[in-house]
């Protein structure tokens, strides 16, 4: 099945590794996933926080999870 969800923010941590996404869903809700990729790895990324099962009614209520959820977060969206 192809992936439907449409990626709304990307917000990378330092190094290009490690991201969080906020996505909307075909059914108008939203989630975020926090997720990785190593270079040497061909297969691209990976969800290392499997939080993008959890919905919410808009992009803002995912935005604040995501910052109280993902540790990095408000430091990389403070600067």
């Amino acid at each position: 099945m192809a992936h439907t969800n449409k990626v709304v923010r990307s917000i990378n941590l330092d190094g290009g590794i490690i991201c969080v996404d906020i996505f909307v869903r075909p059914d108008g809700t939203y989630g975020f996933d926090e997720f990785r990729r190593d270079p040497e790895d061909g297969r691209g990324w990976y969800s290392i926080g499997h939080y993008g099962s959890t919905e919410f009614s808009s992009f803002d209520e995912a935005l604040v999870e995501a910052r109280r959820t993902v540790a990095w977060l408000n430091d990389v969206i403070s600067k």
